[in-house]
């Protein structure tokens, strides 16, 4: 955000911050988060990559179309290892699994 506007902002009582300062996260809650988010992102490109559709990882993994789209979408009702899970079946190396999850 440009200098001007966030003053702008301020001065109006406004509170400019992100989502750690305005939901009140701890350090590990965001971290925690982002990862989440990465892993998400990560899983939706690899399988756009791959000509995969969400029907067809759910029948690869035995499980829902709707499992995957909240996979995809960061659910916080589905586990991370669900994810990890849906990317190796995709055939994800330890490498570009690292490397979904340092990038930032």
């Amino acid at each position: 955000m440009r200098e001007g506007k966030r003053k702008k902002l301020e001065a109006k009582g406004w509170k400019i911050g992100g989502p750690r300062e305005l939901l009140g996260l701890s350090g590990e809650e965001e971290s925690y988060i982002e990862l989440r988010l990465r892993l998400a992102e990560g899983l939706k490109a690899r399988r756009k990559a791959h000509g995969v559709s969400q029907i067809e990882l759910a029948q690869a993994m035995r499980s829902s179309q709707s499992r995957v789209a909240k996979m995809e979408a960061g659910d916080p009702t589905v586990s991370l290892d669900l994810i990890v899970k849906s990317l190796l079946t995709l055939g994800t190396s330890n490498r570009e699994l690292a490397a979904i999850i340092t990038r930032g």
